[in-house]
């Protein structure tokens, strides 16, 4: 008997404990109720329930018990703004990309160049080589025009004279002319490159100042010592 009394006592205890469970399990994280509202035809709407035919609307959403906005929620967008929202996003992406490559090199133009000075001199090299080559291509379109000159003069004498400008004369002329004209082609791509290069010292001094101002810019190299002689 006192055995059968041990055993009931145990039942109800693990039956008393198995119902407390499911009493916790139910409480222990109660639903947020919501209420939402929304726009539709004008006017305001709001429901515990969103429709379907508000789901891409824009809407605001607020605890039932407390009545406090939890949440904001924009409307769907449309392919048309979808795909100007992603060309945008890129954009900005590389907007972001090109800011950071520009930063880097500016870094790296600090360190390489102590002075605004060797700056400059650096770049005097390179409008020294483009000078050169724009005083080549200057002469070499000078010859070119003085030759073909030469060339219309003696197809002009000869048709003056009443004689055929013969084939190989004319072949040259049309030669030298296309030449010239690719020459002068030429010449403006390098004119070009010269007034860019120009602009591209002048922006290079503009942020050589700035990153030296900068208290975050990396501070130059010591200069070597000179050896002793």
């Amino acid at each position: 008997m006192p055995h059968q009394r041990h055993i009931l006592r145990a039942a109800v205890a693990a039956l008393a404990l198995a119902g407390t469970g499911v009493v916790v399990a139910q409480t222990a994280a109660p639903t947020q109720k919501k209420i939402y509202c929304w726009d539709e035809g004008g006017r305001r709407v709001c429901g515990d329930a969103l429709p379907a035919s508000a789901v891409d609307n824009a809407r605001t959403e607020f605890n039932a018990k407390s009545g406090l906005a939890t949440g904001q929620v924009g409307r769907a967008l449309t392919d048309e703004e979808r795909g100007a929202a992603e060309v945008a996003a890129e954009a900005a992406r590389r907007q972001a990309e090109a800011e950071a490559l520009q930063k880097r090199r500016d870094l790296a133009m600090v360190e390489s160049y102590l002075t605004e000075a060797d700056l400059r001199r650096a770049y005097g090299e390179r409008t020294a080589l483009l000078d050169e080559t724009l005083k080549a291509s200057r002469l070499g379109l000078a010859n070119l025009r003085l030759s073909l000159l030469s060339l219309l003069r003696q197809a002009g004498d000869l048709e003056l004279a009443d004689g055929p400008v013969p084939r190989k004369l004319a072949d040259s002329i049309r030669h030298q002319h296309g030449e010239l004209l690719r020459q002068q082609q030429i010449l403006r791509a390098q004119e070009v490159d010269r007034a860019e290069l120009e602009r591209e010292l002048a922006d290079s001094v503009q942020r050589y100042r700035a990153m030296r101002q900068d208290p975050n810019a990396p501070a130059p190299a010591p200069a070597a010592p000179t050896p002793a002689g």
